[in-house]
């Protein structure tokens, strides 16, 4: 007779140890696709309004009037739209204030800026370092539970006088569902970790070079009489 040697079978009769690290890899695995289809969702709109700022701002629009345009959409703005917010804003107000020198009014606006863009930054990284974990751990929590099914059948085998095959089977192919299951929370993780930090090193860059782009504007506004 073969032995049954279903996925759910096999999980049925595992060891409770090797179930418990099967529902935790399983758990790992379904927060870790929600945490991969958010960030998505984030990178996806971050570039489309990047894209549609950078068209806004270098239209010809008036950047007073972009400010204020800005400014009534707060709720929205992340991204560049932030960065021009918070250095235009520190720029109007040092420059309204009187008396203060036009490079510690550009400097202003840069501190501003930066601050800005700091934020930006940990709201792109946000839960990166979780799809990290996830990718680099997962593979040993299955290992782990392996090794454990794997002792299990084994010990087994010792209160038997002959062994076969058919004994083996099952306890072997419960123990490597643990495995196959942490490359299943892993890869996906991994794959997404890389692609994610790529995507966020370039949208920073483009933040650092519309913050140098539009600091030499300010520049020459700040010197302008």
């Amino acid at each position: 007779m073969n032995p049954d040697l279903s996925l759910l079978h096999l999980f049925w009769h595992a060891s409770l140890l090797v179930k418990a690290v099967l529902l935790l890899l399983l758990g790992i695995s379904v927060v870790s696709w929600g945490q991969i289809i958010t960030k998505w969702q984030l990178l996806k709109a971050a570039g489309r309004d990047a894209a549609v700022f950078e068209k806004r701002f270098w239209s010809g629009i008036d950047l007073v009037e972009l400010y204020k345009q800005i400014v009534k959409q707060r709720a929205n703005a992340s991204g560049m739209s932030s960065l021009f917010e918070a250095g235009f804003g520190e720029f109007a107000r040092l420059r309204k204030q009187g008396g203060v020198e036009p490079m510690a009014v550009l400097e202003g606006a840069q501190r501003a800026m930066r601050v800005s863009l700091n934020r930006e930054i940990d709201r792109l990284e946000a839960n990166l370092s979780f799809l990290a974990t996830v990718g680099s751990t997962s593979p040993y929590i299955g290992l782990f539970g392996t090794v454990w099914g794997i002792m299990n059948a084994f010990t087994a085998l010792g209160a038997v006088q002959q062994a076969t095959m058919s004994m083996v089977a099952p306890g072997i192919a419960e123990a490597l569902i643990a495995t196959a299951m942490g490359l299943f929370a892993a890869i996906p993780a991994v794959v997404a970790y890389n692609r994610y930090a790529n995507d966020v090193e370039r949208l920073i860059n483009r933040y650092e070079t519309f913050l140098e782009e539009f600091s030499t504007l300010l520049q020459r506004q700040a010197h302008a009489k």
